[in-house]
């Protein structure tokens, strides 16, 4: 039994072969057609600088811009709509207000061929005590927005976001949602809000089934419905936020007021 070992192992050694010699005959004769066909890439735009995420103040100015090699043509999109006129390398908002909230993206073309870059979401806030009832608010949101100091320092601070559909479920909150809205700064523009005084509360005061948390620089979060509160002294230098919708998520730029504790 034991001189048949060797000459086993020789014939499975010589089947191997064969079967490598074979596969190899067979890819020299056998040839794939999508990958014989392989894609030019220098037909194509290349993307090395993409728009930047941006959070400002309402009436503020709003550039974004894409630098790209190989590019010979542009066409901006807002939420995935083209923009009318803005074919350039770079967009410019000079009087930023809530209708121009949403997610900015820029189709970079070479002739026929073209490449999309990110989308670059944009943000705009109020600060301060005001009631903010103006056309595009009322037009953009279906909303009156009203504005008041409150005790605990930081007065108060509208923000408007784009609302996303996205179905999923986390825990008990936010639980299961539809959608949501982030209220987020770019990493150039501090990532977030600062909190100040002694009293943070985040509260969608414009409906009462939604879940509010709350995200620190630090890892730090809550959640609840409506109204989040964050501990005294805070864990982290600055905070996001997110609204989640349980149903109906809104289609137009969505405010979040974070009624106290809180720098623009």
């Amino acid at each position: 039994m034991n001189k048949q070992i060797p000459y086993i192992i020789k014939v499975a050694v010589v089947i191997a072969a064969l079967l490598i010699l074979n596969d190899a005959s067979y890819a020299q004769t056998v040839t794939d057609p999508l990958l014989a066909d392989s894609v030019d890439q220098s037909v194509f735009p290349q993307i090395t600088a993409q728009p930047v995420d941006q959070t400002v103040p309402i009436g503020s100015s709003v550039t974004l811009s894409v630098q790209a090699n190989n590019a010979d043509g542009y066409q901006w999109l807002r939420n995935g709509l083209s923009l009318d006129g803005q074919t350039s390398s770079s967009l410019s908002i000079a009087n930023a207000g809530i209708n121009d909230v949403g997610l900015y993206s820029c189709s970079v073309f070479n002739g026929a061929e073209s490449v999309p870059t990110r989308a670059a979401n944009v943000c705009v806030y109020t600060a301060g005590s005001s009631d903010v009832v103006t056309k595009s608010s009322v037009g953009a949101a279906g909303l009156k927005v009203v504005q008041a100091a409150v005790p605990g320092g930081g007065g108060s601070i509208t923000v408007y976001g784009t609302p996303l559909l996205s179905n999923g479920s986390s825990g008990g909150c936010p639980g299961k949602y539809a959608g949501y809205v982030i209220y987020s700064k770019p990493a150039s523009q501090g990532w977030g809000w600062t909190p100040t005084g002694t009293v943070h509360t985040v509260t969608d005061t414009n409906r009462t089934d939604t879940k509010v948390q709350y995200v620190g620089y630090y890892g730090d979060t809550g959640c609840n419905q409506t109204t989040v509160s964050i501990h005294n002294p805070t864990y982290s230098p600055v905070y996001q936020f997110v609204i989640f919708f349980t149903n109906n998520v809104p289609t137009n730029a969505y405010p979040m007021v974070l009624l106290s504790g809180f720098n623009p």
